[in-house]
């Protein structure tokens, strides 16, 4: 949902703004789909080439039963194809973590120089794409480099406490943002409603006030 789609259905820009920023908030650490969908395709793909190719050299293997020289070949190729899956495993499991580190550094000033600072070795996938153990080490390395972190501007605005003038707190306004309340408030006291939305800086003809 855009701000203009929020904006329409009578917020303020203002709030419209909260509300995009909330959902950006929520939507942080989470690989985006079209990502872990190409990650797992590619992974599903790779585990079917190693299942067939295992399956050919167990078919090959029983025809040449009795041939030493041929047994000898095909166990080596067995092991090879052992190995090549234990290196797939390992590509699909660093491709995870990085997508999974970089959709976690969207505050970060300089992101390609904290990629390296994460240690992997103590990182783990899940089965569903989740890196687990990746927010501890975020959280150790925003203390220890602050400077190569957007500072979180976070707080009251000292000109409005939320609360209007007749002592009820403003649905409207950024503290007490609540759309249930402002429903209600329009529907039962229209005219309390228009003087809260005026107070939060906000146009009360949006609402058809």
């Amino acid at each position: 949902m855009t701000k203009e789609q929020l904006i329409e259905m009578g917020l303020t820009e203002e709030q419209a703004e909260k509300v995009l920023e909330a959902h950006k908030e929520e939507l942080k650490g989470f690989i985006p789909k079209a990502r872990f969908d190409e990650v797992n395709e590619t992974k599903k793909e790779l585990e079917q080439q190693i299942k067939e190719r295992d399956k050919q050299l167990k078919e090959l293997q029983d025809k040449v039963k009795g041939n030493e020289e041929l047994e000898r070949t095909i166990k080596e190729l067995q092991e090879a194809n052992k190995a090549t899956k234990e290196q797939y495993e390992a590509k699909i499991k660093d491709m995870t973590i990085n997508a999974a580190i970089q959709s976690k550094l969207t505050d970060a000033k300089y992101p390609e120089l904290l990629i390296s600072k994460f240690d992997k070795s103590k990182l783990s996938v899940a089965e569903d794409g989740t890196v687990l153990g990746i927010d501890e080490q975020l959280a150790t390395l925003k203390e220890r480099y602050k400077d190569l972190f957007k500072p979180d501007i976070k707080g009251k605005d000292p000109n409005n406490t939320g609360r209007s003038s007749l002592g009820d707190k403003n649905p409207w306004s950024k503290e007490h943002f609540n759309l249930t309340e402002q429903g209600k408030l329009i529907r039962e006291d229209p005219g309390k409603a228009k003087q809260l939305i005026i107070q939060a800086g906000g146009n009360p003809t949006l609402f058809g006030l």
